[in-house]
């Protein structure tokens, strides 16, 4: 393979940790931490500010991975060798594989783009104190987590996928 298989291997599994790893890195640290600020305003403020620059940072990395990982297929030869035309190939466990993590990846784009741009947002500018506030964030932190457990979908099937499915 060539070099720049490889630099664009390592740019997708950077954009990747970027991604999942904050993703994680809010669920498990910086939640829990902010939960117990107060007062809920301020809670509400912190949570919305690192929200704005996590979403920057996030849509930031999906971009680049959505480059890498059609620039993988290139450089694996899949998208120039008229497999993806074929039904031996999505029938067999690497094109299984493959569909496994589009498949994830679909979903998580449209649950991150729904958190991001509704939910969030609107988490952000309701008062902490009411039921619509704290109904909103918790639909916020649902979507959050089913984004997660879809991350970790995804690089289940990109660790089937690096070892040839």
């Amino acid at each position: 393979m060539s070099t720049l298989y490889y630099i664009n291997v390592s740019t997708h599994l950077f954009a990747a940790l970027l991604w999942l790893g904050g993703m994680f890195f809010l669920a498990v640290v910086g939640a829990p931490v902010l939960r117990l600020v107060d007062p809920p305003s301020l809670r509400r403020d912190l949570f919305s500010r690192i929200g704005e620059q996590f979403r920057l940072v996030g849509w930031i990395a999906i971009a680049v991975l959505l480059v890498t990982g059609v620039g993988n297929l290139y450089f694996r030869g899949i998208l120039t060798s008229g497999l993806l035309a074929s039904a031996a190939f999505w029938s067999g466990s690497y094109g299984k594989a493959l569909i496994v993590k589009l498949a994830a990846v679909l979903f998580m784009l449209v649950v991150q783009a729904v958190h991001d741009f509704v939910h969030g947002p609107r988490s952000g500018r309701l008062d902490p104190g009411t039921e619509e506030g704290r109904k909103a964030r918790r639909t916020a932190a649902w979507l959050g987590r089913l984004n997660a457990v879809a991350g970790v979908v995804v690089v289940l099937a990109a660790v089937r996928l690096a070892r040839g499915g």
